[in-house]
C-alpha cells in the first residue's frame, strides 16, 4: 500500500505556502491540481512546486470544478503507482495533524473510503452548517441506509483501485461542488464501505469559497433527483444489503 496527498486548488493562495509546509512533516508526496487558476494565483503554485520537491503540479487549462481536480489528481496518482490518495483541500480547514490517523484506518481497511466526520467550531458558516444536514437526510434516502455519516468532507483516503474504476464506469459523476457527495453514494452502491473518523474543521477567516450559488445548487438538487432515481433501480439490492448487515 503506498499513499499521496492529493489537493484541488482554483486560487487558493492565502494558506496553501504554509500547508504544503505542514504538510513534509508526513514524508508523503503531493500532487498538486491548478484547476485553471487565474494567472497570478498559477504562477505562485509553480513557485511552489519549485520550491517543495515533494510537490507535483498538474494543471487544468481552464476551470473544470473541484470535482474534475479531484479527479485528475487520483488519476494521476494512479499512473505513478499509488494505491491510496488523501483528498486535502488547499483552503486549509483540514486538521492534516489527522492524517497519520486516516492513513492507519486505511492500512487496516484497503479497501474502505476513509472520511473525516467533521466536528465544528464557532467558525463555520450556519447556513453550510444547516444546509450539509439536508444532503445527509438525501444521501440516507438514496443508499436507504444510516452508515454514511458524512457526506461533505473533503478529507479522506481514497482506495484507488475501486475508485477509478467507478470513474472509469460512471463518467456523469459531478465536476463541480456535487463530486464529493456523489461519490461517496456510487462507491456504497458499488460495496465499498465508508469508515467515518471525527476531525477538527476551521474556517479560515480570510478564507475563500469558489460555492456557486446558483450553479452549485442546481448542480446538487439535479444530483439528488438522479442518485434517487438511481436508488430505485438499485432498491432490491439495497434492501437486501441492509437485512444482511
Amino acid at each position: 500500500m503506498s499513499y499521496c496527498i492529493v489537493i484541488p486548488n482554483y486560487n487558493h493562495t492565502v494558506v496553501i505556502d504554509k500547508l504544503l509546509e505542514d504538510l513534509a512533516a508526513y514524508k508523503l508526496p503531493v500532487i498538486m491540481v491548478n484547476d485553471g487558476s487565474d494567472a497570478d494565483s498559477a504562477a505562485f503554485m509553480q513557485t511552489l512546486a519549485a520550491k517543495y520537491s515533494y510537490v507535483t503540479l498538474v494543471s487544468h487549462s481552464h476551470n473544470q470544478g473541484k470535482g474534475a481536480a479531484v479527479q485528475t489528481g487520483l488519476k494521476y496518482a494512479n499512473g505513478m503507482g499509488f494505491t491510496h490518495a488523501i483528498q486535502v483541500d488547499a483552503d486549509g480547514q483540514h486538521d492534516i495533524t489527522d492524517i497519520h490517523k486516516l492513513v492507519a484506518l486505511s492500512q487496516a481497511q484497503p479497501h474502505t473510503l476513509i472520511s473525516g466526520q467533521p466536528i465544528y467550531n464557532e467558525s463555520v458558516p450556519k447556513h453550510r452548517y444547516y444546509a450539509r444536514y439536508l444532503t445527509h437526510v438525501w444521501v440516507w434516502i438514496e443508499t436507504l441506509s444510516f452508515d454514511i455519516k458524512d457526506t461533505m468532507c473533503g478529507f479522506r483516503v481514497y482506495p484507488l483501485a475501486e475508485t477509478l474504476s467507478l470513474l472509469t464506469k460512471q463518467r456523469s459523476i459531478g465536476e463541480y461542488m456535487a463530486f464529493d457527495t456523489e461519490i461517496i453514494v456510487r462507491l456504497y452502491w458499488d460495496g465499498v464501505n465508508t469508515t467515518f473518523m471525527p476531525t477538527k474543521v476551521n474556517y479560515p477567516e480570510n478564507g475563500v469559497s469558489h460555492f456557486r450559488l446558483w450553479e452549485d445548487n442546481v448542480a446538487i438538487s439535479w444530483m439528488h433527483t438522479r442518485l434517487v432515481f438511481g436508488m430505485l433501480k438499485r432498491f432490491p439490492q439495497l434492501l437486501l444489503r441492509k437485512f444482511r448487515d
